[in-house]
């Protein structure tokens, strides 16, 4: 395979994988808030919680993320296997501009 395949299948998979980590998250949240802390809250209380859980579930997501990112960065050479996402236009000015 090449460094494009190579990426595109890196993004995918870290996406999936994201997304799969929202979930799980969202979901042990949702059980911890039911078996302990649903009992002790007051109606309008309740209703917060489950946008509370979700923003804490993307957060939470999002620290697991960049620590599994980092781990790869350690053990792979990312310029060896993939291709950069975003390209910087690189023009030496000094070059194109005449006297």
């Amino acid at each position: 395979m090449n460094k494009k395949v190579n990426t595109i299948l890196f993004i995918v998979g870290a996406t999936l994988g994201n997304i799969l980590v929202t979930v799980l998250l969202f979901l042990l949240l949702l059980v911890l808030y039911s078996q302990f802390i649903m009992r002790l809250l007051p109606g309008g209380a309740q209703a917060w919680s489950f946008s509370l859980m979700f923003i804490a579930a993307i957060t939470g997501s999002f620290f697991a993320y960049r620590f599994a990112l980092k781990l790869l960065f350690k053990k792979i050479d990312m310029d060896k296997y993939f291709d950069p996402v975003f390209i910087g236009k690189t023009k030496d000015k000094e070059s194109t501009t005449s006297p």
